[in-house]
């Protein structure tokens, strides 16, 4: 009654089921892999996010490249903004995907290092051809706190860096290329503001990062999960219906004719 599993049809629905099997498996594991990475990211950013504020020379210095660890970190800094050489970073949207510009301005340190600090997001009121009204920042003596990020790669951000830009205006933050254009010490990475935030809200302070969700990357892995279990149990489905339909069409081709009806 099972030969018809070794036909043609049967056989290649059978290999198709055992090929599905062990690649459902996979893309579960796979989505498990990509929750736990993301469980362990947000834990990073959250630690990160409520360490005490350290100074940022204590976490970089000229050349240095931001690590992971270190990106996120509350650093604070004493020194006066040059808004002489502050430039704009091209195509940067705000909370409400508006598309404008982040500013980022040189912070001098005390012992003539420089720190750049991105100071937040202002809409291109402008052509983009000219460089856009800046709120100016406090004169005189600051201190400064914000958050430690890695310097930008059109590799790890996607975004092209692209030539021939207007001037004082780039499409990625470089402290290696800020230091050339500047002719000074320019610490590693640089920081986006958080304190003290601008009076009149402009720039508009960039927002934490999101360390919160979790994605739904194990709900996709239970689901993989499910469907390679629905798998051998369809093949059974499918099986006994065959076997089903083979014993009817067997019975219905050995019953006896009906004896014809008398006159």
């Amino acid at each position: 009654m099972y030969r018809f599993l070794l036909t043609r049809q049967w056989v290649i629905l059978t290999l198709i089921g055992l090929v599905l099997i062990p690649t459902m498996i996979e893309l579960g594991f796979w989505q498990l892999h990509r929750h736990e990475h993301r469980v362990a990211q947000n834990a990073e950013i959250s630690k990160a996010l409520d360490a005490k504020p350290v100074p940022a020379e204590q976490l970089t210095s000229p050349g240095h490249s931001v690590s992971k660890s270190e990106r996120y970190r509350r650093v604070s800094a004493q020194g006066t903004y040059d808004t002489k050489h502050e430039v704009v970073v091209r195509r940067r949207t705000n909370s409400d995907e508006e598309i404008g510009f982040h500013v980022l301005t040189p912070f001098v340190l005390d012992d003539g290092k420089v720190l750049l600090v991105n100071r937040g997001w202002i809409p291109a009121n402008g052509p983009q051809t000219a460089f856009p009204k800046i709120p100016a920042p406090p004169k005189g003596e600051n201190t400064v706190t914000g958050r430690m990020m890695t310097d930008e790669t059109s590799a790890e951000s996607g975004i092209k860096n692209l030539q021939g830009l207007p001037d004082r205006q780039i499409m990625l933050i470089s402290s290696g290329q800020q230091a050339h254009s500047l002719g000074k010490e320019v610490l590693g990475g640089y920081i986006e503001l958080t304190s003290p935030k601008p009076a009149d809200g402009s720039p508009q302070v960039i927002g934490e990062p999101e360390h919160s969700d979790i994605g739904p990357h194990m709900a996709y892995a239970v689901q993989w999960w499910l469907f390679c279990a629905g798998v051998p149990i369809g093949w059974v489905v499918l099986v006994r219906r065959e076997v089903k339909d083979r014993r009817a069409a067997a019975a219905e081709a050995t019953a006896p004719e009906a004896a014809p009806a008398s006159v």
